[in-house]
């Protein structure tokens, strides 16, 4: 093998770990699009469970948790407020990869030319996709002083 040969293949390795060195695993994918829904929590059980109090006023409750879906009145005519929240996240994440080296050469053999050649190639791809779906229904029961009376929740994820 010549120099130049050796050369070129010895550029031609660098170049592979180099592009290789850019792709992520599968579990570095799924930590990414773990970490964007987590990021994207605004209203959870946490929070009611820590902000929510009997006695609070409707003005804090909205502070808190916003506007309510629904708001209906029982046969005493106290308000109930109902907050019914659903959410379908889809992430994905993906990259990719690779490396091709095309190496010619020759040599004279006689009167022409013989040779010529073509290296290796190599491609990859990883990825993560996830779907998750989560509800949650908090209902706030007044008083005739439109104060909390009671409240209650309900969470699920699948």
């Amino acid at each position: 093998m010549t120099k130049h040969a050796t050369k070129v293949l010895a550029l031609a390795a660098l170049a592979a770990v180099t592009a290789l060195g850019g792709c992520k695993s599968v579990q570095e994918h799924m930590s990414a699009v773990n970490e964007a829904n987590a990021k994207d929590e605004k209203l959870t059980v946490g929070t009611v469970q820590r902000e929510i109090k009997v006695g609070m006023s409707s003005a804090e409750v909205v502070a808190v948790l916003g506007s309510p879906n629904m708001v209906t009145t029982d046969s005493q005519r106290r308000e109930n407020w109902v907050y019914d929240k659903i959410s379908t996240q889809t992430a994905y994440s993906t990259s990719s990869g690779g490396v091709s080296a095309l190496i010619l050469g020759g040599a004279i053999v006689g009167n022409g030319v013989v040779g010529g050649g073509a290296g290796p190639s190599y491609s990859s791809s990883t990825g993560a996709a996830q779907t998750s779906q989560r509800t949650l229904t908090i209902i706030i029961k007044y008083d005739e002083n439109s104060l909390v009376r009671d409240f209650a929740y309900r969470y699920s994820s699948f």
